[in-house]
């Protein structure tokens, strides 16, 4: 039977009591509207914890003015019935003001890994990312905390924020999780018509153009990121940004020595809908 809880008090208890009885706690945050993306995310938390947390939060800081706050899909009953179905023990839904009560003040910045890609665009986004995630580990405690890796920076921003402030957390990122055409699976595929449905398919093929010509032995970065401009950029409205770069570093990658990785990322609008993807060559299958 999975467990609502409101309030992080409750949050924090449950976890307390889970760890005193030998369990791990496996934690998989969300803002809900889940798909199979999230529940893969479960499946691999119930594979490394024994006390399963899922918490569904639309997190205001993590969207600037004229973004998709107001209309972020909020399907809390039905996202119980996903976490129910699967074993979730917990799921954590809280009010704003239990997680930003007034008077609230304080942010945690990763400062470098925010600025590039994701951080020119929104430039406040991860400050809010980290700040709530930070709330919930602090709330979770000693914890494996499951992400996906079609928010690539993110996954690579909390696990920085981790490492630098020794938070007793492991983050496992988890590959991508797709259409049978190739679309990752995103909450806000759901407000694409049926005709950017089939143009945002272009994102997909940009990420195999640049697959198939690593393949055939490119390793040049800026060639690689023109030739995914190239596709993507037939069938999109806009544009953020197609790079071509370290995984690590998330910057420009040297063409001296020849890399061994190099992450292929792309952010880019079809109508009012903002996506994003991205595939990690020499390491990730053709997607």
């Amino acid at each position: 039977m999975t467990v609502l809880v409101r309030k992080p008090a409750e949050l924090r208890q449950a976890c307390d009591d889970a760890r005193a009885l030998g369990h791990r706690v496996g934690l998989v945050p969300t803002m809900g509207a889940l798909h199979e993306g999230h529940f893969s995310l479960i499946e691999e938390a119930k594979a490394r914890a024994g006390f399963i947390v899922a918490t569904i939060f639309v997190n205001p800081l993590q969207f600037a003015a004229g973004e998709d706050l107001e209309r972020y899909p909020r399907m809390l009953e039905s996202d119980l019935d996903g976490c129910q179905a699967r074993g979730v023990d917990l799921v954590f839904a809280p009010e704003r003001d239990a997680m930003y009560p007034p008077g609230f003040q304080t942010s945690v910045v990763v400062s470098r890994l925010s600025r590039p890609l994701e951080g020119e665009f929104r430039p406040t986004h991860f400050e809010g990312v980290t700040t709530v995630v930070a709330k919930l580990f602090n709330l979770v405690g000693p914890s494996v905390a499951v992400f996906g890796r079609k928010d690539y920076q993110q996954w690579k921003v909390l696990s920085t924020m981790v490492r630098d402030l020794h938070m007793p957390v492991e983050v496992v990122g988890c590959p991508i999780v797709r259409e049978t055409d190739g679309l990752a699976l995103s909450s806000r595929n759901r407000y694409l018509s049926i005709a950017e449905r089939e143009r945002a398919l272009a994102i997909v093929a940009a990420l195999r153009e640049a697959h198939d010509a690593w393949e055939r032995g490119e390793r040049r970065g800026e060639r690689l990121r023109a030739l995914a401009t190239e596709r993507v950029e037939r069938d999109v409205d806009r544009i953020d940004y197609v790079a071509a770069i370290d995984p690590e570093s998330l910057l420009p990658a040297p063409e001296s020595p020849t890399p061994s990785r190099l992450l292929i990322a792309v952010a880019a609008h079809l109508g009012g809908t903002r996506l994003i993807d991205n595939v990690v060559l020499g390491e990730d299958p053709r997607p």
